[in-house]
């Protein structure tokens, strides 16, 4: 059985077209707030920043 660590899975949206693009591991302990990643979003075409988001 895998424990149930400090890490949570989270989306990433893109905040030009307002998608959830990709999804990610994110350690509670070592970042605390919303996670911001430069990341290429293929409805825009382009790089775009992507925020963190749950995932329903």
């Amino acid at each position: 059985m895998a424990k149930k660590g400090s890490t949570e899975k989270i989306a990433l949206m893109c905040t030009e077209c307002n998608r959830k693009n990709y999804t990610t591991i994110k350690n509670k302990k070592n970042i605390q707030g919303k996670m911001e990643m430069k990341k290429y979003c293929p409805f825009d075409r382009k790089h775009t920043v992507h925020k963190e988001t749950k995932i329903k």
